[in-house]
C-alpha cells in the first residue's frame, strides 16, 4: 500500500496556506471597491438633489439659484467675496472667497499685479 511521504504532505499544506492566503487578500480588495462604490451612490444622491432644484439661470456650489457665478455667496458665512473682474463686463468675473477686512483689498493688488504682467 502506498504511503504518502511527509515532505508532499507538507509541500500540499504549504501550498494550500498560499492559497488561502491569495483568495483572502482578493476578498478583501474586492469588498474594498464594494465600499468604494457606497461613496459613489452618495455622490450620484448629491447630484441628483442638485438636478432637481429648479433654477433657470446658474446654480452655485451652496445651491443657490444667481444670475451669474459672479453673484454665488461664499460657502463659510465668514468669508468675503471678492470679485476679479475677467473683462470690461463689471457683471463678469472671479469670485474669491476670504476672511478679513482686508481680504479683497489684498485680492485686488494681486489680481492688478498679475494684469501688470501679462
Amino acid at each position: 500500500m502506498y504511503r504518502p511521504r511527509p515532505v508532499l504532505i507538507l509541500f500540499l499544506f504549504y501550498l494550500f496556506s498560499i492559497c488561502v492566503a491569495q483568495f483572502s487578500f482578493f476578498d478583501n480588495m474586492f469588498r474594498q471597491q464594494q465600499h468604494q462604490e457606497q461613496h459613489a451612490s452618495g455622490a450620484a444622491q448629491w447630484a441628483a438633489h442638485r438636478e432637481s432644484i429648479p433654477c433657470s439661470q446658474y446654480l452655485c456650489k451652496t445651491l443657490e439659484c444667481v444670475k451669474n457665478p459672479a453673484f454665488c455667496p461664499c460657502p463659510d458665512v465668514e468669508d468675503i467675496g471678492c470679485v476679479v473682474p475677467d473683462g470690461d463686463d463689471p457683471e463678469s468675473g472671479t469670485v474669491v472667497c476670504v476672511r478679513g477686512k482686508e481680504g479683497c483689498d489684498q485680492v485686488e493688488r494681486l489680481a492688478w499685479k498679475g494684469s501688470s504682467w501679462q
